[in-house]
């Protein structure tokens, strides 16, 4: 049973480690509005525009938990040669998060992902979006500067973030899995389905239930610890993963690790918003792993997070402070 003391120690040693997140990136722009019309053109509401806003989406949410952390984080992905990459740029440095690891590809468009609001409702998203698979050599420019970051000891752990944009290829995958590998550097992984097997050798796979499913073309019962835990051994027989762990929402999180292999339970919460919580997760896990935390820790402050992050409304990171306030309690209460 850890004591409070040695709980406040590991949060305070986060900021010791470095972790560069890979992974289709983009911007979240908001519009707020009134409406109080229907247009003479056409029987659709007019918006007055009250307010706009833009905020780092994707892969980037996952550096924005990692940085709340008091980690370093490096963002690695891919972005057009436009005024929106500029944008984007800006709002990660501001947020204290390295910028070094994007490449600008002329022949793309940075992603924007439009919601339009009016009167607390959305009324539209509007999606702008390139989602063809990278060129080798692009992922050659990426694959070089995270490399560079490597040597200079600039990374402590990986985290492979898809989205199915187009950044993760196969052959970007397996080229950081086996630089992982090389430098004895943790990858961890939140995949998508399209790619699911190609993170083969990965050191940590984190997919929902659903993505655990589809990619093992089975049904899983996720009431059962027993049922799980058949698929995550299956998981990591086939694909060589070291430690695999299954985000259930109402049923908490399902580990399978060396030293430790169970299921944590979901904590009672008001839920707000599920938005963002996996990405609030792999961002936690992969700090533990990074300080070399027990399985066991990693994966009780993962779900923590996970659930912490649900009580709020919108994609927001994980607040440091109340994590370790409900670890204390939490993890200090075991037996």
């Amino acid at each position: 049973m850890p004591q409070p003391n040695t709980i406040t120690g590991w949060f305070n040693s986060f900021k010791n480690y470095s972790v560069a997140v890979v992974g289709d990136v983009m911007l979240d722009a908001y519009i707020w509005g009134k409406v109080t019309r229907i247009s003479p053109e056409a029987p659709v509401p007019v918006l007055d525009i009250v307010k706009r806003e833009a905020r780092p989406g994707g892969a980037a949410n996952v550096a924005l938990n990692v940085a709340a952390l008091d980690a370093q984080a490096t963002i690695y992905g891919v972005t057009g040669n436009d005024d929106h990459a500029n944008t984007f740029r800006s709002l990660m440095e501001a947020h204290g998060i390295a910028t070094t690891g994007l490449v600008a590809d002329a022949k793309r468009n940075t992603t924007v992902k439009t919601r339009i609001i009016a009167q607390g409702q959305q009324m539209l998203r509007v999606d702008d979006e390139n989602k063809t698979p990278i060129s080798d050599e692009v992922a050659n420019t990426l694959l070089q500067q995270l490399e560079k970051d490597i040597q200079a000891k600039k990374v402590d752990a990986i985290i492979l973030e898809d989205y199915n944009k187009g950044l993760l290829t196969p052959y970007l995958i397996q080229a950081i899995i086996a630089l992982g590998r090389k430098h004895i550097i943790p990858v961890t992984v939140d995949p998508k389905l399209d790619n699911f097997f190609a993170y083969e050798g990965a050191h940590l796979f984190k997919p929902n239930l659903k993505e655990l499913a589809g990619g093992l073309k089975t049904n899983i019962d996720a009431s059962s610890e027993a049922s799980v835990e058949d698929a995550l051994e299956a998981l990591c027989a086939q694909m060589n993963i070291n430690t695999a762990m299954v985000t259930l929402s109402e049923y908490g999180v399902q580990c399978k690790a060396e030293d430790f292999t169970g299921r944590i339970a979901a904590h009672r919460r008001e839920i707000a918003d599920v938005s963002g919580a996996g990405d609030t997760v792999i961002a936690v896990a992969t700090v533990c792993l990074a300080a070399k935390l027990p399985s066991l820790v990693m994966c009780e402050l993962a779900n923590l997070a996970g659930g912490l992050v649900c009580e709020e409304v919108g994609v927001v990171p994980i607040s440091k402070e109340k994590l370790l306030e409900e670890a204390i309690e939490v993890l200090h209460g075991k037996a």
